[in-house]
């Protein structure tokens, strides 16, 4: 029987916190290893979504495209401002 007056927990297991981060990385590299400008490309991706600016290269094309494109600039952004130390 169960107790009805005490709550019960529920916990959602989420994306790790560097899971963007782990994706932004993989890509950066691929893209450097294929010789093209990795901020051109993903750049490309982000403002349009295509994806043939991505290689497939170690699966990043793949990788970039479990992730929502303004999760992307969502950790970048974060990123940027943070090395930036505003107040």
């Amino acid at each position: 029987m169960q107790d009805l007056e005490s709550t019960q927990f529920f916990n959602v297991e989420t994306e790790p916190l560097t899971g963007v981060e782990m994706v932004l990385t993989t890509v950066y590299e691929a893209l450097t290893e294929k010789g093209y400008n990795p901020v051109n490309q993903i750049v490309g991706y982000i403002m349009s979504g295509d994806p043939t600016y991505i290689t497939s290269h170690k699966s990043a094309r793949s990788l970039i495209m479990k992730v929502e494109r303004d999760e992307l600039v969502e950790e970048l952004l974060t990123k940027y401002i943070a090395n930036k130390h505003w107040k």
